[in-house]
């Protein structure tokens, strides 16, 4: 039996921190990040890669930019980016942001009206 990966510890994996950031805030990053798991975790780990940068680290044009791309048929590249000053305000905005986009995909993919593909054994006339 497979193991459900706790999200911290998937974050973490998958999680490339890039220009910008000190390899002492790999950690508070990702702790800060832990919220996107539950939303990626319908897809497979190995799918899945998360990039955040920092650009003009302290400035008035500070940028931050979570990247994450889902590799799949048809493929997802989900960008979200925060100017906030406060460097935690700006990774939160980032991540909530991508939980947004993710929930907005899910949703896009999802059979709504279409009762064959919700329950494909009802539709061949076995109960489900």
């Amino acid at each position: 039996m497979t193991e459900v990966p706790r999200e911290p510890d998937m974050i973490g994996e998958r999680l490339h921190v890039t220009s910008g950031f000190l390899e002492s805030e790999r950690d508070w990053i990702v702790r800060r990040m832990a919220a996107l798991g539950p939303r990626l975790r319908s897809f497979h780990q190995g799918q899945i890669d998360l990039e955040i940068s920092l650009k003009d680290r302290d400035r008035a044009g500070q940028l931050v930019t979570l990247e994450c791309r889902i590799h799949r048929t048809p493929g997802l590249h989900l960008v979200s980016t925060s100017s906030a000053r406060e460097l935690a305000v700006a990774l939160n905005e980032v991540r909530n942001g991508l939980i947004r986009q993710i929930n907005d995909a899910k949703t896009r993919t999802e059979p709504h009206s279409n009762r064959a593909l919700r329950h494909p054994l009802a539709a061949e006339g076995t109960k489900p």
